[in-house]
């Protein structure tokens, strides 16, 4: 049986931030991976600025090659558009300048991306990699955890897990009885295709909010070979209860859909439509004895953009710092490790629990098209939309109910 101090069961962006982190500051960790890579992930594929600041965070050259492999498409914001067709445009980047600025997102295949992370992996001596291994029982014995695939012939005892292990994290169920309700859970679909007409020149993401999908979205993302990512994504519980068939309805967007349909008259499409779960805002508590739960499996994504890969390295980044702090005494009980929950939730609740409200909103389409109206006007409305995506610190005033009165009805 092997022996750790710290072990990471998943190499995605919140496993693998995590392992680089605790690398920089001094500490071994084993990173353990079902598949072996590059391998594809279901996704949307987009890197706000969150995902810059971070790798700027691990190194300044790191974030550069990022920035400029070519594989990755630079992105400067997001369109919305209301179930009206009305569309509000939103820089990641306020009064931007392409000729001089670098752009503050990018859009990267997850195939890409992640690979790029895992080779940093590969290239640690910190780190002790493991692919093509599935962890199927997890079991608590004293003060340790006990990993283990029998068919394999696999097990591993940790004193600290760190279970990035995706939205369907078998660590969270068995080591916390986490469950994911169906109202904070999405359902998305995704498909890569070519020929998609007006792609935005800037790499815009789209993000259309078609009645048929609300309160989810129809997205449309543009790649670097000139080829798009597209996809919807519904809330499960709307998805149950309207016995929605995601792959008639994607079918029925692209191929009747007044406006959209014209976009996709020559779109050619690649490899199969794929589904995948979203688990969405967080859970209650995120940490428990010897666990810390990153990324999907701590349910972090935007329940309104979908944004997963920045919250997700934001968790890894921050769980480094809370086992630096405990790492000389060894000490990884719930009490010692409930300082994660409260970095994790202090950098994010208040953009969560935004973008709750704003899922929310789009139930009612009137009313999310006045707000997408209003906001083509208001100049403030979108500096806060733009921070949502650009800055990692939520703005204060974010946290004040009297600040969306006064942008919707002042």
């Amino acid at each position: 049986m092997i022996s750790c101090d710290i072990c990471i069961v998943g190499a995605g962006p919140a496993g693998a931030s995590a392992a680089l982190f605790l690398a920089k500051k001094g500490i071994n960790s084993i990173v353990i991976d079902k598949a072996t890579f590059p391998r594809d992930k279901i996704c949307g594929d987009a890197c706000s600025g969150k995902v810059s600041w971070v790798l700027r965070k691990l190194d300044v050259e790191i974030e550069k090659d990022f920035a400029n492999n070519r594989t990755n498409l630079p992105s400067w914001g997001v369109k919305f558009f209301g179930s009206q067709n009305n569309e509000l445009k939103v820089p990641f980047k306020l009064n931007y300048n392409k000729e001089d600025d670098q752009a503050p997102g990018f859009i990267s295949r997850r195939i890409d991306f992640d690979n790029q992370l895992l080779e940093l992996l590969k290239k640690e001596k910190r780190i002790n990699l493991i692919e093509n291994t599935p962890i199927i029982d997890y079991q608590r014995e004293g003060n340790e955890l006990i990993l283990s695939n029998d068919q394999l012939g696999f097990k591993l005892s940790t004193k600290l897990l760190l279970a990035a292990d995706g939205a369907y994290s078998k660590a969270a169920k068995q080591l916390m009885g986490l469950q994911i309700p169906d109202e904070k859970n999405s359902l998305g679909l995704r498909a890569y295709c070519s020929g998609v007409e007006g792609l935005d020149p800037e790499g815009f993401i789209e993000l259309h909010f078609l009645k048929e999908l609300l309160p989810g979205y129809f997205w449309i993302f543009p790649l670097a070979n000139g080829e798009a990512n597209v996809g919807l994504g519904i809330r499960a519980d709307v998805q149950k209860k309207k016995r929605i068939n995601l792959k008639k309805v994607f079918q029925e967007i692209i191929e009747e859909h007044p406006i959209l349909s014209k976009r996709f008259a020559k779109a050619k499409f690649s490899g199969q439509i794929k589904l995948h779960g979203l688990p969405l805002g967080g859970h209650k508590r995120i940490s428990s004895d010897n666990l810390l739960l990153l990324g999907d499996a701590a349910a972090l994504i935007d329940p309104f953009t979908g944004e997963g890969i920045g919250n997700a390295m934001i968790s890894g980044m921050l769980a480094a710092d809370v086992i630096e702090a405990n790492y000389k005494m060894k000490s990884y009980s719930a009490e010692n490790l409930r300082s994660y929950d409260e970095l994790v939730y202090k950098r994010l609740a208040s953009e969560l629990n935004l973008s709750q409200s704003m899922q929310n909103l789009t139930n009612y389409p009137w009313l999310f098209n006045f707000v997408v109206n209003k906001a083509r006007n208001n100049k403030e409305l979108q500096e806060t939309i733009s921070c949502m995506f650009e800055s990692v610190d939520i703005r204060k005033k974010l946290r004040n109910p009297l600040f969306y009165l006064r942008i919707l009805f002042g």
